[in-house]
């Protein structure tokens, strides 16, 4: 027998179906023009479409360092400030940068801000975000490509030239204390395999090192800028050598672990210590340990680089031309300059 319908309950039925078919030419013409977001969440209309929009691929949250370059980064670019970010958390993993990247591309973004995890493998990906017209700012890590013209300018700090300081404070450090001529036992904990910083700063130590015959250094290993992977990496420096005598850590949070590490192993760190402690970003809680002696000294890795891409984007925006590259100030930190007032101003 055949179901009659009334005509009430049919007119429900085309209404939906109308609605429904509205919902769906929304949604690829959205797409389409770039209104929407499918980064790590459900798409979403983008607000405020009137605002500079900035897709931004952070390469992860590995530290505190990376914590506050993010915050520095999102305080810039706010509404507030003209800004409509898209913003992606890569996860330690270029593959998810690369998607974030072509993301923004397909989302007709005005600007792309990335920090790469790695230096290699984006000749690619650059090229698409070139063809489509949207200029591209490197933040923090450099990238190696061929075609320099790939991406607009860099912003961040000179890795190899905080290598180098450290290579220079250890130089002096050596001869306060009547060693410059002594065999001295080095161990370097590497950061992230492949990334600017963790090059930079291997090469600008070793291009002081490498004027010192009697600096031996007994290992380097990975410790992918993690307190975790610092204190894994120290424990097996401890089991193979018993005569190290000073560590290069290539960030706070790995000497975090380091100094744990040793710790436990029953030696002593700092100053007036058994291990010299060098180490770099110099965020608050490891500059607490350069003012108690603990760290001996901190070669600063300035995360504050939001107002730098901010003012960039000001240049690009009025039609100015811009540098290829432009590096934060820094400093080295050592207990005779962590005073009082510097911790309260300390903003990381």
């Amino acid at each position: 027998m055949a179901i009659s319908m009334k005509p009430s309950a049919y007119i429900n039925k085309i209404v939906m179906a109308l609605m429904l078919a509205v919902l769906l030419l929304i949604a690829l013409v959205g797409s389409r023009l770039g209104l929407f977001t499918d980064l790590d969440e459900e798409p979403h209309i983008r607000e405020d479409a009137d605002k500079i929009v900035v897709g931004v691929s952070q390469l992860g949250s590995e530290s505190g360092w990376r914590s506050a370059n993010t915050e520095s980064v999102q305080n810039a670019l706010s509404k507030q400030n003209g800004y409509f970010m898209i913003f992606s958390n890569a996860r330690q993993k270029q593959e998810n940068q690369i998607k974030a990247i072509r993301s923004f591309i397909a989302q007709r973004v005005d600007y792309i801000v990335f920090a790469p995890v790695v230096k290699s493998g984006w000749e690619t990906v650059l090229q698409e975000a070139k063809e489509a017209g949207i200029p591209v700012i490197i933040m923090d890590r450099g990238v190696d490509v061929a075609d320099k013209n790939l991406y607009t300018t860099f912003v961040g700090t000179d890795s190899v030239e905080e290598g180098r300081r450290a290579g220079v404070w250890l130089e002096e450090h050596l001869k306060k204390q009547g060693k410059a001529d002594e065999r001295i036992n080095i161990v370097i904990l590497k950061g992230t395999e492949g990334s600017s910083a963790q090059i930079g700063r291997t090469t600008g130590f070793a291009m002081v090192s490498g004027k010192h015959n009697n600096w031996n250094i007994l290992g380097q290993k990975y410790g992918d800028f993690t307190i975790y992977k610092g204190k894994e990496v120290m424990q097996d420096f401890l089991e193979m050598y018993d005569d190290i005598d000073v560590v290069i850590s290539q960030n706070d949070d790995m000497t975090f672990g380091a100094i744990e590490a040793i710790r436990e192993s029953g030696r002593t760190v700092g100053i007036d210590g058994d291990i010299t402690i060098i180490s770099f970003d110099a965020v608050y809680e490891a500059l607490e340990m350069v003012a108690e002696g603990i760290i001996n000294v901190d070669i600063e890795c300035n995360p504050n680089q939001g107002e730098y891409i901010s003012e960039i984007i000001s240049l690009l925006e009025s039609g100015q031309e811009v540098e290829k590259r432009y590096y934060i100030e820094e400093d080295v930190f050592t207990i005779e300059n962590v005073t009082e007032e510097l911790l309260e101003k300390r903003t990381y």
